[in-house]
């Protein structure tokens, strides 16, 4: 169908629409967390990058990316309309992807990405379980 809009007036629109998060996706790693007795995680936490949940005491910032908005290298498809502005707009999410992991490293933090399609297997507990070992280990002086 084509749009109402002409291409002008579409894009003003769209560069209005603001992102409310990956509410479903976060609510679903809550759930997650809250079902396997992990305590101590923030949502809203004030840090660099805006994390999805951190983990203060430890220094664990947790990201749930998305595999069209982050870029997986298999999940991730590109739409087959306005394929150069999708290639470079994702190609920008995932630069400040690595910005916000390198500057949080640099700070101390421990970075945990999981990928949205994780949360379906035990691929995300792997991973925040390995975080909370490297941050028992940080604090043990090894």
């Amino acid at each position: 169908m084509a749009d109402v809009f002409s291409k002008e007036k579409r894009s003003e629109i769209m560069s209005r629409v603001r992102s409310k998060g990956n509410r479903a996706t976060e609510e679903k790693l809550k759930t997650l967390f809250r079902a396997n007795g992990i305590k101590g995680w923030r949502r809203g936490y004030r840090l660099f990058g805006s994390p999805d949940f951190v983990f203060p005491k430890e220094r664990i910032a947790v990201f749930v990316d998305g595999e069209f908005w982050h870029g997986h290298p298999t999940l991730g498809q590109i739409p087959e309309t306005n394929t150069e502005f999708w290639v470079k707009k994702i190609e920008r999410n995932k630069e400040r992807d690595l910005l916000v992991n390198q500057t949080l490293e640099q700070k101390g933090w421990i970075v945990v990405r999981i990928w949205q399609h994780e949360l379906k297997d035990e691929k995300w507990h792997e991973k925040i379980s390995n975080a909370f070992r490297k941050s028992e280990q940080i604090k043990m002086g090894k």
